[in-house]
């Protein structure tokens, strides 16, 4: 049952849905007002971006013999997709979320980014990072930073976040994934952009 539960949250908080994740709760936060059709197809595009559009490249990848499994367990078949990956978040920020638009989205996501090229460097350099540890540890610190920005009490949703930051640590363990060392990196590989970026928005 508990061997159940704790793969079930490796994928409820998979990476992929994080962003979306971050987004929102943004326009769920936000007190400015904003179109209900302009939230409506900036998170369709990112939806299709961020979750459909890799996994149809990671099936092609499957395809061609690139990648063996979803979890990736090795750095050399971390580089690839990771690469695709950090021409998606680009895309997104020249296309769907520049900077003259929602300036805390772009920051959210130049931070993704950030983080995607780290983590890419160091598969280059054979080096594994918990991605599922940096997409958590991103929105976490997204959602501090809003709380402050917005001036709303969150404590409640931190609370949970806390919770469930946790519980992926705790899978990704239990699925022998990761080793202690490769969680902690890649909480600090997904927090630190952020909260570095703050200070450009904040």
């Amino acid at each position: 049952m508990i061997d159940k539960i704790l793969k079930s949250i490796s994928f409820v908080f998979h990476p992929l849905i994080m962003p979306v994740l971050g987004v929102i709760f943004y326009f769920s936060k936000s007190p400015r007002f904003i179109p209900q059709e302009i939230i409506q197809a900036k998170l369709l595009s990112l939806g299709i971006l961020t979750i459909i559009l890799p996994v149809l490249l990671y099936f092609l990848l499957k395809t061609l013999g690139k990648v063996k499994s979803i979890y990736m367990p090795t750095s050399e078949e971390r580089i690839l997709p990771l690469a695709l990956n950090c021409i998606v978040v680009i895309v997104i920020l020249q296309r769907i979320l520049t900077a003259n638009q929602i300036v805390e989205l772009y920051y959210f996501f130049l931070g993704i980014l950030i983080s995607t090229m780290t983590c890419l460097m160091l598969a280059v350099f054979k080096i594994k990072a918990s991605i599922h540890m940096i997409g958590i540890s991103g929105v976490f610190m997204f959602f501090i930073a809003l709380s402050i920005h917005f001036s709303i009490n969150i404590n409640g949703t931190l609370a949970i976040m806390s919770i469930i930051t946790g519980a992926v640590a705790t899978s990704r363990l239990h699925a022998n994934a990761h080793t202690n060392v490769e969680l902690i990196l890649g909480f600090l590989v997904g927090m630190f952009p952020q909260l570095i970026l703050v200070t450009y928005w904040l």
